[in-house]
């Protein structure tokens, strides 16, 4: 009987031995299955010509972490700087020379979202890939279809000029970016992109949006004086230059004057402008202010001179910041960059336009722009144009030190 038990025992212990061997081999499959490499992100168009990857109109040779990895310091990653442009009619040619100004300032890696009408798609990457390899190296792009809801596409698209209203559509649209840093096409950067960027680490926990105030002054603010609807703060705010936390925008539900719950972004656009359409001036601008009129907390606040258009200083100066500190980023709306009326703004859109990549920054570009600008000082603009090479001049000083000879 023993015999019997001993032997019964031993099997019962061989039994238990085999099922725990089974599972934990199971397990090391079950894990093994479960990792995967991570997914290479869907390629966008750098600027070398090699066929990209799940979007068939956008090509690179590198994925989006490399271009971060090569522009970085090394050992450091920073996260793209995200930045978007609408462009259409003749709008173009300004958003590649936007683009010009970031890719020339900044040393920070950089996506470009440009948003274009069909017909302008090959102009546009033909532009960006003839940049030389040392500045296409610093960013990567996409160049998007115009997009509206399609039961409303008419509407949105001819609202103020046409596609202006695009940016209102950007959280649903680039729906993975977290972060994205809107301008028009009329605006050149005269500082770094990651000086604004950074601006994203001073959110508190209810900002989503960052802009400058339309006006400075409370006596020749637009909206005070001829607004029919409501609007942010004493004087209104200029959506030209946009820092958004898209992320917040999708989540956030926003109060409005229309229903007595929050309405998600998507769901309040609609119903806003078929409320004001009749109300409204600067279209989507101004819907842009009737949503944080009722929620200011949503809203950053930043200077002036990240903002500086005519209305500074057409009547006088009157943005301080820039006294102190030089203008940023130059807004040259109302088509002052293609006209004479301000020859100043003039002069600074035609001196990035015509510099080459690769030549000298001191003398083929920042001393003939401030010769050009010393001849513009029998315009109130002209006279503070000084204001427009003060961190400028800084900038391309420290570029032209850091910039290898020939490129």
């Amino acid at each position: 009987m023993r015999v019997y038990l001993s032997t019964f025992s031993l099997c019962i212990a061989i039994a238990l031995l085999s099922l725990v061997f089974l599972f934990s081999k199971h397990d090391a499959v079950s894990f093994s299955a479960g990792f995967k490499a991570p997914l290479e992100p869907s390629v966008v168009r750098n600027l070398n010509g090699v066929k990209a990857k799940q979007r068939p109109t956008a090509t690179t040779p590198h994925r989006l972490a490399d271009v971060a990895h090569k522009v970085n310091s090394p050992g450091q990653r920073e996260p793209l700087m995200q930045l978007a442009v609408v462009a259409c009619g003749e709008r173009h040619g300004e958003a590649v020379n936007m683009l010009k100004t970031a890719a020339m300032l900044s040393s920070r890696a950089l996506s470009f979202h440009i948003f274009a009408e069909e017909q302008l798609h090959t102009n546009i990457k033909t532009a960006l890939d003839s940049w030389p390899a040392f500045i296409r190296a610093k960013f990567s792009y996409v160049v998007h279809a115009i997009s509206f809801p399609h039961e409303n596409h008419e509407e949105w698209s001819q609202l103020f000029k046409p596609c202006a209203s695009q940016r209102l559509f950007l959280p649903m649209i680039l729906k993975e970016v977290d972060s994205l840093l809107y301008v028009d096409t009329d605006v050149l950067f005269l500082q770094p992109v990651e000086l604004i960027w950074d601006m994203l680490m001073h959110f508190n926990s209810t900002q989503l949006v960052a802009m400058a105030p339309e006006h400075e002054e409370l006596q020749i603010a637009w909206y005070r004086r001829f607004s029919r609807h409501p609007y942010y703060g004493k004087t209104g705010i200029n959506s030209g230059v946009m820092l958004m936390n898209l992320t917040r925008m999708r989540m956030t539900q926003f109060k409005n004057d229309m229903t007595s719950i929050g309405l998600h972004w998507d769901e309040l656009l609609m119903p806003l402008l078929q409320k004001y359409k009749l109300n409204i001036t600067w279209g989507d601008q101004d819907l842009i202010n009737i949503i944080f009129h009722y929620n200011p907390e949503m809203v950053f606040t930043f200077p002036c001179h990240w903002n500086y258009r005519p209305d500074h200083c057409i009547y006088g100066s009157n943005c301080i910041p820039a006294e102190k500190e030089g203008v940023f980023m130059l807004h040259g709306n109302r088509g002052v960059f293609h006209s004479d009326k301000q020859p100043a703004f003039k002069a600074v859109y035609d001196a990035f336009k015509h510099y080459t990549f690769g030549e000298d920054l001191i003398k083929s570009f920042l001393l003939p722009l401030e010769a050009a600008l010393n001849g513009t000082t029998h315009t109130y603009c002209g006279k503070v144009s000084h204001f427009f090479t003060r961190g400028l001049g800084k900038s391309v000083r420290k570029l032209q030190r850091m910039t290898p000879a020939g490129g």
